[in-house]
């Protein structure tokens, strides 16, 4: 990572836009054009399992080839030393296979759309961001506050153009875990691992995903073996049937994106800077990405364009990612000329 010395951390978010946007695209079309298999569009659950069985496989593949797993903590396994995690590492792993786990379940819910409860999911977060700070003592600067703000403005604009927040019971305990599988990540982030250092990035990339990703797995093929309900059923073709199905070729292609994305999100939020400033760039880049994607799959596929109400919460994310970047620079600046002058 000796780039990520030169680059600043709007690089890295830019580079983040930059594999979100394929992934947007290629997940919306392989759930809106007709499998080879299936005669019809593939479901969120149909594709998870693919997807991140083959993420899973990029990322341990990334993690030997990159050589990040030299600054993992390890142990001697038949003459090899293999990667383990600390104790705070592996509560991150289950807080971060809660996220991967209830995600899935967020896209099962009938009447209610998919970019609805992610919206409502990823406005959680940017809650607890401040939260987490303030928890461990770190200070929160105005231009951070002032940027959830807007963040949270974009959400409820969204929000309010959907329709409001009936949900069914089941669903707000999906965004309830999903809250508190992130809430357990950010808080081991912030104690063990927000430094910014080089080391302790890849250490806790290493350490948090050997867990996370087998474990979400785990969970998703437990519940296709089950056989209970509409779900299973969805998973078990994801496991199985997927794999002859010619829409493996965008799966492995969501697979690619999202080991990418893992990577960027992880130099993001494990910047220095407080939570209240690393989050909300990691996620209006994200749902930028998501506009983005909504805007090129309807000028090149004919699908829906973006109502007014995301185009404009789109617009406040940007401006929240231009506010995040240009105010610590005039703050240090004034700071450096009021120290001259004294």
């Amino acid at each position: 990572m000796s780039s990520r010395a030169r680059l600043p951390l709007e690089g890295i978010v830019f580079l983040y836009f930059i594999a979100y946007l394929p992934n947007v695209i290629l997940t919306k079309l392989v759930t809106t054009m007709p499998s080879a298999t299936l005669g019809r569009p593939l479901t969120g659950l149909e594709t998870l399992p693919a997807s991140l069985i083959l993420n899973a496989i990029l990322t341990y593949l990334f993690i030997w080839l990159s050589g990040w797993h030299r600054s993992a903590n390890g142990t001697m396994i038949a003459g090899k030393r293999i990667p383990i995690p600390t104790r705070y590492t592996f509560l991150s792993g289950i807080g971060t296979a809660l996220v991967l786990f209830t995600v899935p379940l967020s896209f099962t819910f009938k009447g209610v759309s998919i970019p609805f409860i992610q919206l409502l999911m990823r406005g959680d977060i940017l809650i607890i961001a401040p939260l987490v700070d303030l928890m461990f003592g770190r200070r929160v600067r105005w231009w951070s506050w002032v940027a959830l703000v807007m963040v949270a403005i974009a959400l409820f604009i969204t929000v309010q153009a959907r329709g409001g927040l009936a949900l069914p019971p089941l669903a707000l305990l999906t965004i309830a875990l999903y809250t508190i599988g992130y809430f357990i990540r950010l808080a081991v982030m912030t104690r063990v691992s927000k430094t910014g250092d080089d080391a302790s990035i890849r250490r806790y990339f290493v350490e948090e995903k050997i867990i996370a990703l087998p474990m979400a797995v785990i969970v998703l093929g437990l519940i296709s073996a089950s056989g209970f309900g509409g779900q299973a059923g969805q998973l078990s073709f994801g496991f199985i049937q997927v794999w002859t199905d010619p829409v493996l070729l965008r799966l492995i292609g969501i697979a690619v994106t999202l080991t990418i994305v893992s990577i960027f999100a992880a130099i993001i939020l494990l910047d220095a800077r407080e939570n209240a400033y690393c989050v909300p760039l990691e996620r209006a880049a994200s749902l930028v990405a998501g506009i983005g994607g909504a805007l090129i799959l309807a000028a090149g596929w004919g699908l829906p364009w973006p109502s007014k109400a995301e185009l404009i919460g789109a617009l406040i994310l940007i401006a929240a990612i231009v506010l995040l970047s240009v105010a610590p620079r005039l703050s240090a600046s004034v700071q450096r000329a009021r120290a001259e002058t004294q």
